[in-house]
């Protein structure tokens, strides 16, 4: 899953940055607003993809004393970066730009520079989204769309894919807006676009805040996960019960799992503990993700705790 998050946001990378320079090329000989937008949202793009790049070698790290579960969070904290960075330097700046052409109009020049530029962005945008699309594809299963987005641990695909389809419906945005301006004579569709875009930008920002944001406080496995995980320790024909089953995920490929169990009063402190071993390797094994493993003999705990309590009395 890494190595091909790692392409998509490669292919994103290298597409948008040589978009971004022809945009601002195209944006200075022209003078349209939308256009502008247009580039600073490549720019802003390029650098967002260089900030999960650099989330993902960051979470990549080997747990050390002072963060004993790793350091899979960084992408989380980063994709958060990412969600801030779009809408204040993109839906910001964007906005502020079209309020600027509404209230300043300059006529645009040479607008089938525009039309080319934007048709060729389209063209690597579209390229990127379905790059990015095919991957999202590979790693949500059998869920839905909605569902695999909402339930997604790796921020990454989700990032770009959000990002390419705002850019793709910004570019169209553009489009309309530089085609009414020349059919009409009227600048205010070139300003009203930018704004348009800016608000696209925002839009997109507020959706991958949200959806990174419980991602970095911590959210639990996948329910079929837990649901797999009871049925492994269901099976044990030392446990008669399960109190709780708690897991959180640590990074995009680390689940920790604790749980409390009530086991059969006949066990003995040996049996349980080889009992304890097998579980842990039962579920590491099943699924692959869960790296760490807590099991809480709670009727044991109980008791010792009472007959310590009749001692001292």
């Amino acid at each position: 899953m890494a190595s091909g998050s790692k392409k998509v946001i490669y292919a994103a990378l290298l597409g948008n940055s040589l978009i971004a320079v022809t945009k601002f090329v195209a944006a200075s000989i022209t003078g349209s607003s939308a256009m502008l937008s247009e580039a600073i949202h490549s720019l802003v793009d390029t650098g967002n993809q260089g900030l999960l790049l650099y989330g993902m070698k960051r979470g990549a790290r080997p747990a050390d004393k002072d963060f004993p579960f790793g350091h899979g969070k960084e992408i989380y904290f980063w994709s958060f970066i990412v969600a801030i960075l779009i809408f204040a330097l993109g839906g910001g700046i964007s906005v502020y730009e079209g309020i600027h052409h509404l209230l300043h109009p300059q006529p645009a020049k040479n607008p089938l520079i525009n039309y080319l530029v934007l048709s060729l962005a389209l063209i690597f945008e579209g390229v990127a989204w379905l790059f990015a699309l095919r991957e999202f594809r590979r790693t949500k299963g059998e869920n839905g769309y909605i569902e695999a987005v909402n339930q997604t641990k790796d921020p990454s695909v989700i990032v770009v894919l959000f990002e390419d389809s705002a850019a793709m419906l910004g570019l169209l945005v553009a489009l309309i807006g530089i085609g009414l301006t020349q059919l009409t004579g009227s600048i205010y569709f070139d300003g009203g676009a930018s704004i348009i875009i800016g608000f696209i930008l925002i839009g997109t920002a507020i959706w991958l805040a949200r959806e990174t944001k419980s991602l970095l406080i911590g959210e639990s496995a996948e329910p079929q996960i837990v649901q797999g995980i009871q049925e492994i320790v269901q099976k044990s024909p030392l446990i008669e019960g399960i109190n709780e089953i708690l897991t959180m995920h640590m990074g995009p490929d680390f689940i920790l799992v604790t749980l409390g169990a009530d086991f059969v009063d006949s066990a003995s402190a040996a049996a349980v503990e080889q009992q304890v071993a097998e579980l842990d390797s039962q579920i590491k094994a099943r699924f692959p993700r869960v790296k760490r493993v807590f099991i809480e003999a709670e009727k044991l705990v109980r008791k010792r705790i009472d007959n310590n309590s009749d001692e001292g009395q």
